[in-house]
């Protein structure tokens, strides 16, 4: 690999100047005060040497080789393998972090790496986790009164989700608010590659310094948001690619200094390797129950703020008929939202009778999804996990034996499965399902119920929809489209080695 310089320094300030493009004043102004009404509310923990306790992860640990990271103010435990451990940052924020840090476990787990899995929204004695947490709660609230009031989606939740975190002033915001989440990095040995999901524990671990540093960004709409100057950043389509590097539209209509190439790297969407690995077979059992004219199988997933719950109720009431008469199977996956499911079943009464439910009971939904794959299905499936991890890895176990997935574009509009997108929560994740309809592998987003109907209808009654889908799919992956995660996590690695240089 081709050595490229990648800056990386905890010294210089990262707010008054984004990659060449000075900050005015009342930008860099503004930022400071956010700090320290930050600071006085959630606490000053610069001087904690805080510890790590390393222990496996009981659900993920076995297929993934995941290792969980608790920082504490006690006495650390165990130790991490600074060869090959890579530390995984993320934050708890929906689902989406989760899944895209599973996939990138998997992918280092099947390199030969030991994933060590750092969500900086666990660790509540901390100023870093506090500050998450209560910014987690806002947002998981704006997203369900988004699908609730036309008009706050309108005026207020499409605005800032589109161009209010675009803007190269609200990452001079978030670069020095990060400055109050370094401290979870204290105790973890500076040369282990760090690849983050979210930007707060990338630009976190570049404060604290991590000398290795890999922001995975998310979706395809480039936003100032994303940034975490003095990391590598990776992105999964060429669009993302050129509009970060130019900064397309993050100071208005102005032109802004580009970013270095040395700095961004395009490598294709972040998939779990048990999934890409197993395409061609899970393409080829699609077609082959189609051809056979067994029932179709839709995987209904719920989003990680629980939002969308009536688009959902009123798919189910569309197939319920359907999964009747044996044309069509449901799996629904309500993550942690147990009340959810409990709504969808009181207001659809027709589910009674031909609906088996596996609540929090993760052998259970482990086997479904191990039988599902070469055994027969029918009738409606409900899932429910109180752990966060069960929650999140129940959809990518069950995805493997589905025919079509039904969600948001959101960061599932990048896996390699038949798609139908139902409307999205936030302007930002169109453009995952307009980039997924030009590969092939998912529809149009269906911004109503009554397209989403529509779109259902398609599936169930034109086998060339999932036809094609899935000789898409299998023609992406010998494009490579699905191989980021394992590209992110050999940039990691190039960076240690010195093969790009920090």
């Amino acid at each position: 690999m081709k050595k490229v310089r990648v800056e990386a320094s905890t010294k210089k300030d990262r707010t008054s100047e984004i990659f060449g493009n000075p900050m005015s004043k009342k930008v860099i102004r503004k930022a400071q005060k956010s700090k320290q009404k930050n600071q006085k509310k959630y606490g000053d923990d610069s001087k904690v040497n805080y510890q790590c306790i390393i222990r496996d992860n009981p659900c993920i640990g076995e297929p993934l080789g995941v290792k969980n990271v608790v920082v504490t103010r006690k006495e650390g435990k165990g130790s991490f393998d600074e060869e090959r451990g890579v530390i995984v940052g993320n934050i708890r924020m929906g689902f989406g972090h989760y899944r895209i840090s599973m996939a990138i476990a998997s992918a280092a787990h099947a390199l030969g790496y030991t994933p060590y899995w750092m969500d900086l929204n666990s660790y509540p004695e901390t100023t870093c986790t506090k500050l998450i947490s209560a910014q987690n709660e806002l947002y998981s609230l704006g997203s369900r009164i988004s699908q609730k009031s036309k008009l706050f989606n309108k005026f207020v939740w499409e605005p800032v989700n589109y161009e209010g975190f675009r803007q190269l002033s609200y990452n001079a915001a978030d670069q020095k608010n990060a400055e109050l989440m370094a401290p979870v990095y204290h105790s973890v040995p500076k040369d282990i590659p760090v690849i983050a999901t979210h930007v707060w524990p990338a630009q976190a671990a570049v404060h604290a310094g991590m000398k290795h540093v890999v922001n995975a960004i998310p979706d395809n709409w480039p936003m100032a948001l994303h940034y975490a100057q003095g990391s590598l950043h990776t992105v999964q389509t060429h669009y993302a690619y050129q509009g970060y590097r130019i900064g397309n539209g993050m100071m208005k209509d102005k032109v802004v200094q580009a970013m270095p190439p040395q700095d961004l790297m395009y490598t294709g969407h972040y998939i779990d390797h048990e999934l890409a690995a197993n395409i061609e077979k899970d393409c080829e059992a699609r077609l082959s129950r189609l051809k056979n004219g067994e029932a179709m199988r839709f995987l209904l997933t719920v989003g990680g703020a629980g939002a969308q719950m009536e688009i959902f109720g009123e798919v189910l009431h569309y197939l319920i008929p359907y999964v009747i008469a044996g044309k069509a199977v449901v799996y629904v996956n309500v993550g942690d939202y147990r009340n959810i499911w409990e709504i969808i079943k009181a207001n659809l009464p027709g589910m009674k009778g031909i609906t088996t439910e596996h609540m929090d009971n993760w052998e259970d939904t482990v086997a479904f999804a191990k039988e599902a794959l070469e055994g027969k299905v029918s009738g409606i499936h409900g899932f429910y996990h109180e752990n966060i991890f069960e929650a999140v890895y129940c959809t990518n176990l069950l995805m493997r034996s589905a025919d079509v997935l039904v969600t948001k574009p959101s960061e599932l509009a990048f896996y390699p499965i038949p798609k139908l997108f139902i409307r999205r929560v936030g302007g930002h994740e169109q453009w995952g399902a307009v980039h997924s309809a030009e590969l092939g592998d998912g529809t149009l987003e269906c911004r109503d119920i009554e397209h989403t109907i529509q779109m259902l209808d398609l599936f169930l009654r034109d086998p060339g929809m999932l036809e094609s889908m899935c000789h898409n799919i299998v023609n992406n992956k010998k494009l490579g489209i699905y191989d980021g995660a394992y590209k992110v996590v050999e940039a990691a690695f190039a960076l240690k080695k010195g093969e790009i240089e920090v």
